[in-house]
């Protein structure tokens, strides 16, 4: 059970790199602030965002729990939610790209 436990944290924790990389590149590119949106001016382009937004959307979930409230507080709540669903977002980014990774190389 150990062995499933670590390999579950080593996904979320690629699906975290990935994802906090990919956001950081987009923003570097595109230079705009990464969300999570599916609008677009054209089909590509909306196809584009929606992709955007499935790589980078953990990383943004975990800025998003982090966000001020009216009088400078964090709600727990916020915070423990976005948590619980960037980090499942991120076992499924990072199992998708570390099985995209594995059927390539072997």
């Amino acid at each position: 059970m150990t062995k499933e436990l670590l390999l579950a944290a080593f996904l979320i924790g690629v699906g975290l790199c990935l994802s906090g990389a990919a956001t950081h590149l987009y923003q570097w590119l595109a230079k705009q602030q990464a969300m999570l949106r599916y609008d677009g001016k054209t089909f590509a382009g909306s196809i584009g965002n929606l992709a955007m937004s499935f790589v980078c959307g953990p990383y943004i979930m975990l800025q998003l729990g982090w966000r001020q409230e009216e009088g400078g507080t964090i709600s727990m709540t916020s915070v423990m939610v976005s948590a619980v669903v960037a980090f499942g977002w991120a076992f499924i980014t990072g199992l998708m790209f570390m099985g995209a990774y594995v059927a390539i190389r072997y």
